[in-house]
């Protein structure tokens, strides 16, 4: 097989064998050889229906005719200059027009570098160091926020991350109000992903976000959301106008781009005036606003509208009802946590609201049917707490067929001895 022959020599020159952990399952991961609409094509020929979607960055699909035409045309005019231009401005324009909270924004290369910008200009605008966290809430491969655990059980999830550094971070659970009473006049910011998108999808429960929102205004702390993911994803403006909760400051990326690197920080005009070089907080980089991704940014952003949100809205509608029945039918224990055009499917037969309770879930036995939906036909991410996605690119034929090859997985499941 060619993916297994192109894993043995990668591991010989790359760290694992590819460039971002989650890419990894056993035995070996399958490459990638073109994808197009709702469809991912690997080295081995197979054709497979796409759920992962580069993990949320794709809301059209796989390389839609406008954007290839419109980064087309930009290559052709230059990749780089190192000089402002149009498209960056249009693309901040787009952005403020469409995120309530946003008066001002600045442009990156990731939603890490945009979250680690985030913290930076908190601790600068409110003269404090001490930040919270969520527990299991992810924002890039950032010390200070590659902490988890409450309490005693705080610890850094990587080494290399000194002690000192993990201090300065407190984590809390997400979903409990009791929990806000943290926020206080010590700290600097409270980041949150206000729909939990990285032990798989975990809702606001009722009144939650708002009671934050209070606990951050009354402390005087930044309220960060980490909307990567949610952002023009749930809807233009992202789960803030969702819920109607709004903060002082916003980090996007992934639909932001258009499939491109990206990342960003904006929020309150007071707050990000306080970026250099009209203030002393320092951010940079070479490729920040780079012409190929405004200009992919810009092409996606404006084709977004209701129309194309309540049909994505639906079809996930009906992709989760019919994978409910199916699981029923065959006795697995399973909750669907379910939002716009984002779910999860969690082995499990108790409600997840957080992380403590997204982890009971059963990963071997979703690492069982992530396997067997891949023999059939469909690309589930390899993780039990990643989120699913789906396209404008999904047709109602393609939703049939994933059906179809779950009813299949899942029996062959049953009949290799594994009890759901």
């Amino acid at each position: 097989m060619k993916s297994e022959t192109l894993f043995r020599r990668a591991t010989s020159v790359m760290p694992g064998g590819v460039d971002s952990p989650v890419r990894r399952f056993a035995p070996f991961p399958f490459f990638t050889s073109r994808a197009k609409g709702s469809r991912i094509f690997t080295e081995d020929g197979k054709s497979l229906i796409d759920y992962c979607l580069a993990y949320g960055p794709l809301i059209f699909g796989h390389a839609p005719g406008f954007l290839a035409e419109a980064v087309a045309r930009q290559v052709q005019e230059g990749s780089v200059y190192g000089t402002p231009h149009h498209a960056e401005v249009e693309l901040a324009e787009e952005v403020v027009r469409s995120v309530p909270s946003i008066s001002m924004v600045r442009f990156v290369n990731s939603g890490g570098e945009a979250a680690m910008s985030a913290i930076r200009l908190a601790r600068a605008f409110t003269k404090r160091s001490r930040i919270i966290k969520f527990d299991g809430c992810y924002h890039g491969a950032v010390d200070p926020l590659l902490v988890d655990g409450i309490g005693p059980e705080r610890r850094a999830l990587s080494e290399g991350i000194t002690e000192a550094v993990v201090g300065e971070t407190a984590v809390i659970p997400f979903n409990d109000i009791s929990s806000l009473d943290m926020i206080n006049e010590d700290v600097a910011g409270v980041i949150v992903e206000p729909v939990m998108g990285n032990v798989g999808l975990v809702i606001p429960e009722e009144g939650f976000l708002r009671e934050l929102r209070k606990a951050c205004t009354a402390a005087g702390a930044v309220l960060i959301f980490d909307e990567v993911i949610t952002g023009f994803r749930l809807a233009k403006g992202g789960a803030q106008q969702l819920f109607g909760v709004f903060p002082d400051l916003t980090t996007l990326g992934k639909v932001l781009g258009g499939g491109f690197p990206v990342g960003a920080f904006g929020g309150r005009k007071e707050i990000m005036e306080l970026v250099a070089p009209q203030g002393k907080v320092y951010n940079a980089g070479t490729f920040n606003g780079n012409p190929v991704t405004m200009v992919a940014g810009l092409s996606v952003l404006r084709m977004l509208d209701g129309n194309v949100y309540s049909s994505l809205s639906k079809k996930t509608d009906g992709l989760c009802s019919g994978i409910g029945d199916i699981l029923e039918d065959e006795g697995f224990d399973f909750r669907i946590n379910k939002l716009g055009s984002i779910f999860t499917v969690f082995l499990t037969d108790q409600p997840v609201k957080d992380k403590a309770s997204a982890k009971r879930a059963r990963s071997g036995l979703f690492s069982q049917l992530h396997s067997a939906l891949l023999e059939n036909g469909v690309y589930f991410p390899p993780s039990q707490f990643e989120c699913c996605f789906l396209s404008a690119a999904h047709s109602v034929d393609d939703i049939s067929a994933t059906l179809d090859a779950l009813s299949k997985s899942v029996k062959a499941i049953k009949s290799g001895g594994t009890l759901p």
